[in-house]
Order: structure tokens, then C-alpha cells, then sequence
């Protein structure tokens, strides 16, 4: 059997899959629960390969995929062909290119650094090219284009898999993630953004969260004021769970799935389910001690309502983004695309009512992973390769680099108001209008929703799913200091330890990274410096 390998760098984690190269069919399905750089977004990954080295980043990202080909059963000189999907800047970092000119936005900026835009196009290397997968002698890596160096595969995936360049309708596409991809097609022209929205609706920065992986909460819904649980199962179909009492935690009707912790879908649905109740109302949790009690002990809370209302205000202030660089109004939006794994599990009428959707769309269409698609894709077909390629080149776009945009700043100061300050919705549509920014509201009854796919990843294999919950990555370093663990008792994810020897090991997947450098700031001052950290071969 010829064997290859589909992948889908995302920025809260990576899936692959094992594919027989003759027949296209799948063999089994590895997702990882964490991306392997620290922090839980895109922005604290620029800042860690831009400030500690794009080779140390580099290596982070290898060594994590050659964990998952290891664990998706294939040996290093079994594999023939690797294929690679994602934003430009997990690819970049994967490859080994230089990110500068996706660190800084500012055209000014670039050219007083002298930063070059670089290229990033399709291409078939072999795998001994890129520093770390030399142990893949016969094996080839496939890599799809960018439309712009800004604007991604995993863009294009997006556009090209949604069908959306084919409707006639003003329509927008969301990829739902820590790094939103969306594109607006009006009048033939596409128009392109990415929010950092932060890994909420993945389920992460979310104090009982998790990616969506089986034996999670993905769903709620109010029963006579109690909270009905539904969980991912083994096969990642959501089942009905317990109904517990929202107050307390008391369980009302018992049942045998157990849960883990919330994804975002989860998470999604609380804040709709919660509003819509009147139990949420923004910034607070009306309970006697403003939380919310979900089955076996997992709890919402009121810091994880406003994580989960800057992510979804940071949506729809992208969406808002892209109607004004268009000249249209919000309104005129009639159709929008969902993929990724949140795209396809959370409840489309919920997110729509809470905003994550244009409030005037008719229909709602939910698309699975396409990034993951067109990663299997180009690896069963060059032709299909370098179709991407002309395509890419072809689309006209319009990107929206939301970092400096007006629009999109001014938008997001009022949803920060709005889910963190308890600013009334009226008032948030008045300070639009002042700034003569498209027009929000709230929708009208319910929107057609059409499903595609049941989930994200509808075909796992034979060999079915395994779930990575630690990538397997690690940082170390010596270090010369007292004998005290300050460092570790600090360190909020228990990514640390320290030997007898002075060897630090920090698992670069829990680390929160630039948000957070607590272990940096609770040391002696030149003592645990990251600048001297070096990445730790492991095998998985």
C-alpha cells in the first residue's frame, strides 16, 4: 500500500489523516487538541517565532506533525506523499519562511525594515528539504497557494469548497476558529479578512473547555429552567446528556455519557440559551454565585461569558469589516458558508441569534473542514495542485487587513462595550450609525439552515479517530538559580518542570506564551531567559 498524508495546520490544533495513495480511501484520522507553539492564538505565534526564532518555532511544528504521522501507524520510509493546509502563517512557520511580512501590516513599516513580501505559491518539494523531515527519505510534500501572501490556502479552501463564488446572492464565508478566515463575494468581487478572535470558540481560554473532541458538551438548552446537556460521543455525534439544574448543579434526570469539559459549540450555545433565559444577562450570570452548573461538576463562569463575547464580537465586527470595504450594508448579506470543526457543530440558528451570522442572511449553509479537504485533495491529484494555483491567481480579491482597519476597530471598541461592559444592544447600533459604519440588529425569527456534512471530519477510516490530547513538543534549557519553584508554582497550565540538574522542560503546547511569561517575570532577572530555550527531540 502507498501511503500518504492530509494536514490541516490550524491554529488551536492539527488533523491528519492516513490515506491509501492507489484507491483515495481514508485509513484513520489523528486530531491534536493544541497547536504546538505557545499561546492560543496566531498573534502569540508571530510573536514567538519572530522574537525567539522562526527555527525554534520551526521545530516545534515538525517535530508535532512527525507525532502524528507516528501515530497514525506510518513508518518513515513507508511514507510517499505529505500534504499540508492551513493560514499562511502555520505553513510559513511549518516550511521554514520567514514571517516578517505577516508580522507587520503597515506598508511604511515593511519598507523602512526592508521586509520583502515573500513568495507562496503551489509546490512539490521533496520532504528532505524542510529541516526535520529528512527523516521521510522517499517521501514528497505537497503544498497549496496562496491568493495573496496574506490570504492563505486555507482561504482558498474556503472559497473554493463553499461554493459560494457560484451563487448569485451577496454571501460571506466564515471559517469558525482562533483565527477566522471569512471572505464576502458582491458584484463578482471578493472581499478577504482574518479575525484573531481568540481560541473561545474552540473551546479554549474557556476555564472548563475544550477542543472538540468526543466526551464534551457541544450543546444546551433550557427544559423548564433546567440546562439539558448534549455530548460528543465516541464517534463524535452529539447525544442527549443529563439535565442538572443551572443553579446548583443538581442532577435532574440522570444519564450514562459523561462529559470532560465544554467546546466551543458548547460554549456558543450557553451564552444563546442563557440570554434568551434571562439567566445571562451581559457582563453577569444571574446566580446566587454567577456561575452556571453543567453535568459532572463542569461550570460556566462569567470571565468565560465575556472570552466567549470578545470572540464573537470580534466576528461580527469582521463581517462589518468586510460590508463597509465593500460599500454594502450588513442587510444586503443573504447567504452565509460555516466550516471548521465549530462551523459545523454549533447550533447555525444559535450563533445567527447571537451575531456570528449576518442577522439578515436566508440561509445558513454549514460545509465541514474544507482546509482538510483540499489537503487530500492536492494529495491524490497534482492536476488538482496546480488547478488551485490558477484559480489562486485568478480571484480577484480585496483583503482586509482588519489590524489597521477603521471600520474594524471602531466596531469591535463597541462589541468589547457591549459583551464586557453590559452596554444596551440600541446603544451599540446608535455609535455605528454616529460613525456612519453598516447598520447591525438583532434578526427576526429563525434563518434556513442546510447542513452538508454531520461533521467536520465526516470520514475518519477504518481505523477510526485517535485524539492527541499533548502534542508531544518541548522546549528545554539550562538553568543556574536558588533552589526555589517559583517558576512552576506560577505557571498556570503545569507546563514546567526543573531536574536535579537545573534542566528546564516547558511542554510548548500548554505554555500560554506572550500572554502570559509569568516563569520570566518570577525569576531572578537573567536567569530564565527563553532566548536560550532550544526545541527537545522526542519521539511520540
Amino acid at each position: 500500500m502507498k501511503l500518504g498524508v492530509a494536514i490541516d495546520i490550524g491554529t488551536s490544533g492539527i488533523r491528519a489523516q492516513k490515506i491509501d495513495l492507489d484507491t483515495g480511501d481514508i485509513q484513520k484520522t489523528v486530531i491534536t487538541l493544541r497547536n504546538p507553539l505557545p499561546g492560543a492564538n496566531v498573534m502569540d505565534h508571530l510573536d514567538f517565532a519572530i522574537t525567539y526564532g522562526l527555527e525554534l518555532a520551526q521545530g516545534l511544528h515538525v517535530n508535532a506533525v512527525k507525532h502524528v504521522i507516528e501515530t497514525l501507524g506510518i513508518k518513515p520510509e513507508e511514507l510517499e506523499r505529505m500534504s499540508i493546509c492551513g493560514n499562511p502563517i502555520q505553513l510559513s512557520i511549518f516550511q521554514g519562511i520567514p514571517i516578517d511580512d505577516l508580522a507587520y501590516a503597515g506598508e511604511r513599516k515593511k519598507e523602512k525594515l526592508n521586509i520583502k513580501d515573500q513568495e507562496r505559491n503551489a509546490r512539490i518539494i521533496d520532504c528532505s528539504e524542510i529541516k526535520g523531515l529528512e527523516v521521510y527519505p522517499n517521501a514528497k510534500l505537497v503544498v497549496p497557494p496562496a491568493i495573496r501572501h496574506e490570504v492563505g490556502a486555507d482561504a482558498l479552501a474556503l472559497i473554493i469548497k463553499s461554493g459560494f463564488m457560484d451563487t448569485k446572492d451577496t454571501a460571506i464565508a466564515t471559517d469558525y476558529g482562533t483565527n477566522a478566515e471569512m471572505a464576502l463575494i458582491h458584484e463578482g468581487t471578493i472581499y478577504t479578512g482574518s479575525a484573531a478572535a481568540g481560541p473561545a470558540l474552540e473551546g479554549q481560554q474557556i476555564k472548563n473547555g475544550k477542543l472538540a473532541s468526543p466526551f464534551v458538551i457541544s450543546d444546551v438548552e433550557f427544559e423548564n429552567n433546567n440546562i439539558r446537556n448534549y455530548v460528543l460521543n465516541e464517534e463524535m455525534d452529539t447525544v442527549k446528556a443529563q439535565l442538572i439544574n443551572p443553579k446548583n448543579g443538581d442532577v435532574i434526570e440522570d444519564d450514562s455519557i459523561k462529559a470532560m469539559g465544554i467546546t466551543g459549540t458548547g460554549v456558543i450555545a450557553i451564552i444563546e440559551a442563557g440570554m434568551k433565559n434571562g439567566i445571562i444577562q451581559l457582563p453577569k450570570i444571574n446566580t446566587p454565585d454567577h456561575m452556571l452548573y453543567l453535568q459532572d461538576k463542569i461550570k460556566f463562569f462569567e470571565k468565560d461569558v465575556e472570552a466567549a463575547g470578545l470572540a464573537m464580537g470580534a466576528i461580527r465586527s469582521g463581517h462589518l469589516a468586510l460590508c463597509n470595504a465593500a460599500g454594502i450594508q450588513v442587510a444586503d448579506v443573504k447567504k452565509a458558508y460555516m466550516s471548521g470543526a465549530a462551523g459545523t457543530y454549533m447550533d447555525a440558528a444559535k450563533a445567527h441569534q447571537v451575531g456570528m451570522v449576518p442577522y439578515n442572511v436566508e440561509e445558513v449553509i454549514q460545509i465541514g473542514n474544507t482546509s482538510l479537504i483540499v489537503a487530500r485533495e492536492i494529495l491524490l491529484s497534482e492536476d488538482r495542485l496546480w488547478e488551485l494555483q490558477e484559480m489562486a491567481s485568478k480571484i480577484v480579491s480585496n483583503h482586509v487587513m482588519f489590524a489597521t482597519d477603521p471600520a474594524f476597530k471602531e466596531a469591535y471598541i463597541q462589541e468589547i462595550s457591549y459583551w464586557g461592559e453590559g452596554m444596551p444592544f440600541k446603544m451599540l447600533k446608535k455609535f455605528l450609525k454616529k460613525k456612519g459604519l453598516p447598520q447591525i440588529d438583532l434578526p427576526e425569527g429563525t434563518t434556513k439552515v442546510t447542513k452538508l456534512v454531520e461533521k467536520d471530519i465526516p470520514v475518519l477510516g477504518d481505523e477510526g479517530l485517535e485524539v492527541l490530547e499533548r502534542v508531544g513538543t518541548f522546549l528545554t534549557m539550562k538553568v543556574e538559580c536558588p533552589e526555589c519553584p517559583k517558576c512552576i508554582k506560577v505557571c498556570p497550565n503545569d507546563a514546567i518542570t526543573i531536574d536535579d540538574e537545573g534542566v528546564v522542560m516547558i511542554s510548548s503546547d500548554l505554555c500560554d506564551g506572550a500572554n502570559c511569561k509569568r516563569c520570566i517575570n518570577a525569576c531572578p532577572k537573567e536567569t530564565f531567559r527563553w532566548e536560550n530555550l532550544t526545541v527537545l527531540e522526542q519521539s511520540a
